[in-house]
Formats: structure tokens, sequence, C-alpha cells
């Protein structure tokens, strides 16, 4: 899980258009954070970091897949340990689900946890 430089990163604004094109998101929080928060789109899997390495053959190789977590850090880490076991059509959404609440996107549950700093944020990505 180490090299990160091959990791192709995406807003969560390109990921809407990424799902609209049916790419499944991979989800890497841990269930209870899952539970309190949750993306709300169609095609999506929970696997958590912690289980990452003995679950990660459950995503299809054959589709464009978003890896999503609750900063972008984690789903770095495990879209790189896919590209680097095979996967070619991954990218990590940059700052993860606090970023997507920020921006009204869909979500189930309570997003007041991830607004405590507020709705402010900067972006570099294009369309965010």
């Amino acid at each position: 899980m180490e090299n990160q430089t091959l990791v192709k990163e995406i807003c969560p604004t390109k990921t809407q258009l990424w799902i609209n094109n049916g790419a499944l998101l991979v989800d890497v929080r841990e269930k209870e954070e899952v539970a309190q928060l949750a993306y709300n789109v169609p095609n999506i899997v929970n696997i958590p970091l912690t289980e990452f390495e003995e679950r990660f053959a459950e995503i299809p190789r054959d589709r464009e897949v978003v890896v999503v977590c609750k900063s972008g850090v984690r789903s770095l880490r495990a879209a790189a340990f896919l590209i680097n076991n095979g996967y070619d059509q991954v990218v990590n959404m940059k700052h993860g689900i606090i970023r997507w609440v920020q921006k009204g996107f869909p979500t189930i549950g309570d997003a007041s946890s991830v607004l405590i700093n507020g709705n402010s944020h900067s972006c570099s990505c294009s369309g965010c």
C-alpha cells in the first residue's frame, strides 16, 4: 500500500459523473462510521480498510471504481492497493464524505458530525 503516486484522484463533483456512468463506490470506512453517516448512491459496497486485504477480490476488475472514506486518506491507501493488485479503473475521491456533505450531495444519517468546521472549503479540482 505504499506506492500512492499511481492513484488518480477526483473530487466529489466528478465522482457524481462517475456514479451517473455506473461506477461502483467502495467505502472503506468502518461499519460503525457508515451506520452513522452513509453515501446515498446506487452501486456502493462497504469494505472496511481493516478487512480490505482479505476482501478486495469482491470488487469487480472490469468496472470503474471510486474508493471513498471520511477524508480521503484511507481510501487513497486502498486505491493504491487495488492498483498494485492489477485493478486499472480505480480512482480515489479526494476529501471524502466531509467534502461530499459540504457540497450538499446525498447522504443517509447524521451529517452534523462532519460539518463541525462549517461549510467553507477550498478545492483545486475543477468543478468543485
